[in-house]
């Protein structure tokens, strides 16, 4: 593992003493990003030692902080060739840990958090984040108190719970819940750890571009598509993108993927604001949309994935709820993958690029499904119209011959 040199902003430039446990940059608010020795890193370490590595995204650990994992095996997830299309392959994120790609930024975060002495970690989120976080924070027998919107999918909720973590229904959005954690913090002694207000959620995350790389030989498809909300995996990737390239795992100059970001109609503050030539987000009003983890109104890092789609020569695309669910079902039958809302939207917007002309058949993409369809299990059922109605009252059962009824 390496020990971080420094956090240094995303905005400014401006650097933090590599050995703290930073928010955002005392300067400007911005995003801060860790940063290592690399060079020494490329002397000590290369991707033919992996082989012996375990097969968890901590396999990565030269190019992670140095701390002693709170792990539960997250990382390392498959990569399936699609059926329908030669050249594509879905990345399954809901083989981690509590189902989500949200365990890769978490484990990170409490870990670090464990290793500074934080005792409460407070989290606003759309779902999946509570829920590793609470997982995380089991194992390292911390305290987590989640802010989620009261009609997050039903699963968040219960396995936060069960986990025995604090958690606040909040009848509003993530950014509500937010704000809520932002009047209550320093009274309650928390350390919030919400999206981009700590460094150590990206380091988590870029590990899917290392793998990314690594199951693609070494090489880097021509475009990846991911759903994003607070876009975190979209920064992490590039990130690793730039550091596997300077530790010569990567080929210099290596072209990067065109990296296309995926949003919901029903929020969609991205790709509003790359169609207007923006380079930041406003806040989106009356977000609404069955994808819960795409309900966030407006990204802290929304500058980043501006910045990123522009390099990339990528792109930003909404997609409708009803195309959502519509593409889930016909590439669950001919895939045979079940994929959760969010994933399904970059199934959309892959079809849609294609059509449009933007990608060739022949490209190679990589599509992010980012969790387990069954923690969607209630909301996709309502989408379909299949709510249960309550049963039938059976009769009272009575034994018959040692058998049980009822009859």
């Amino acid at each position: 593992m390496a020990p971080v040199s420094c956090f240094e902003c995303t905005r400014c430039g401006h650097h933090v003493a590599g050995d703290s446990f930073p928010t955002v940059c005392p300067k400007d608010s911005g995003v801060l990003y860790a940063r290592y020795d690399l060079d020494s890193i490329r002397k000590s370490s290369s991707r033919d030692s992996l082989a012996a590595q375990p097969r968890t995204m901590w396999r990565y650990a030269a190019v992670l902080p140095d701390v002693e994992p709170v792990t539960l095996g997250e990382g390392f997830t498959p990569m399936f060739p699609s059926r329908q299309h030669p050249n594509v392959l879905i990345k399954d994120e809901g083989v981690n840990p509590t189902g989500s790609f949200k365990a890769r930024g978490l484990c990170v975060t409490v870990s670090m958090a464990k290793k500074h002495g934080l005792k409460k970690l407070a989290i606003p989120s759309a779902g999946n984040a509570g829920g590793a976080l609470a997982a995380y924070a089991a194992a390292a027998r911390l305290e987590a108190n989640i802010f989620m919107p009261k009609d997050v999918p039903i699963a968040n909720e219960i396995e936060c719970r069960a986990y025995e973590a604090n958690v606040t229904l909040v009848d509003g959005l993530i950014s509500d819940c937010g704000r809520m954690i932002g009047e209550r913090k320093e009274k309650e002694g928390w350390f919030e750890i919400a999206t981009l207000k700590e460094p150590f959620r990206v380091e988590g995350k870029k590990t899917m571009g290392y793998e990314i790389a690594e199951q693609m030989d070494w090489s880097l498809p021509d475009a990846i598509f991911y759903p994003c909300g607070g876009g975190v995996g979209f920064l992490g990737m590039w990130k690793a993108f730039a550091e596997m390239e300077q530790l010569g795992w990567l080929a210099s100059g290596s072209k990067r993927p065109k990296m296309v970001a995926v949003q919901s109609t029903g929020c969609a503050p991205i790709v509003k604001a790359f169609e207007e030539g923006k380079s930041a987000s406003e806040m989106w009003p009356n977000a609404q949309t069955l994808s819960a983890g795409l309900r966030v109104p407006k990204a802290y890092g929304d500058y980043l994935v501006l910045d990123i789609i522009r390099q990339s020569g990528g792109t930003a695309i909404a997609v409708t709820d009803a195309e959502t669910i519509d593409a889930l079902q016909r590439w669950a039958a001919a895939e045979a993958f079940f994929a959760s809302p969010e994933g399904a939207t970059t199934f959309v917007a892959y079809e849609k690029l294609l059509a449009s002309g933007f990608l060739k058949p022949a490209d190679k993409v990589v599509l992010f499904n980012t969790g387990s369809a069954l923690k969607y299990i209630d909301v996709i059922a309502e989408a379909l119209g299949r709510t249960r109605t309550p049963q039938t009252k059976l009769p009272a059962s009575r034994n018959i011959g040692g058998i049980i009824g009822p009859y």
